[in-house]
């Protein structure tokens, strides 16, 4: 009788892999906050949208090759932290926040705090998420999606640069969009996700591909101003939704991903 052999488990070294792609997210996410401190605004918006691309793709690659571990979750959460709350927050603060200590010792601290308020924001929906992550609805986001909203903060400080304009000039307007981008990401309103409901949705008709193609091409002729215009009205759409959904007197969102 032939001895039983007990198969050898998967090595783990191809989950490097997807976790390589959450290191260069969490990278970009870093050199966004350095790139602020040295008055470099337009890479560091650029930084926070390279992470945004590569926070998608390494959960798409982890499911591709089957590598997907409690620990990449985790992993892939903190450098969100990074990327979508820290980043967005530091990169606000030094364009325009920093400049309300000119109106005083109380304005200057409430530059800080909205900072921090956009900060604390994204971690507590990203806490709120790995809390239930068994109760997800793929077809929304309750919330406004932590890089949605860093997206937002992010083309926002690039358009405005772009057209030469100070944040020192902006800094109340400045401030009012990082408190309500951070109160958005905490919110019970619904955000489309674009993920479907099932495998059958997997598949996408030509129409949305053509029009995929001429996004990443009004991108590639000005990238500010077309993110930031990609960004706004996907904001404004969750309050949109709740006011038409109160109004028809629909029943409460239930709970969805970050």
């Amino acid at each position: 009788m032939e001895p039983h052999h007990t198969p050898r488990p998967r090595g783990r070294g191809i989950y490097l892999l997807p976790n390589l792609f959450t290191t260069g997210g969490l990278f970009a996410g870093f050199y966004a906050i350095i790139a602020a401190t040295q008055g470099r605004f337009d890479e560091a918006c650029m930084a926070i949208f390279i992470a945004a691309i590569l926070d998608g793709v390494d959960g798409r690659v982890a499911r591709l090759t089957n590598t997907q571990s409690e620990f990449g979750v985790q992993y892939d959460s903190l450098a969100d932290l990074i990327s979508f709350g820290l980043a967005p927050a530091l990169v606000m603060y030094h364009w325009a926040l920093e400049s309300t200590k000119l109106d005083g010792v109380i304005p200057g601290k409430i530059g800080w705090i909205g900072a921090f308020l956009y900060a604390a924001c994204a971690a507590l929906r990203l806490a709120r998420f790995n809390s239930q992550v068994g109760q997800v609805d793929k077809r929304w986001f309750i919330g406004l999606a932590s890089p949605a909203a860093a997206g937002l903060v992010a083309s926002f400080v690039w358009t405005c640069h772009s057209f030469d304009l100070v944040g020192e000039q902006l800094r109340y307007a400045a401030l009012t969009l990082t408190v309500v981008a951070g109160l958005l990401m905490v919110s019970r309103m619904r955000y489309f996700s674009f993920k479907g409901s099932g495998p059958r949705n997997d598949r996408v008709p030509f129409l949305a591909i053509l029009v995929v193609v001429v996004v990443v091409i009004a991108i590639a002729i000005d990238p500010p101003r077309v993110l930031l215009a990609i960004f706004a009205p996907y904001a404004l759409s969750g309050p949109v939704y709740a006011a038409y959904r109160r109004l028809r007197r629909m029943p409460p969102a239930e709970a969805g991903p970050p």
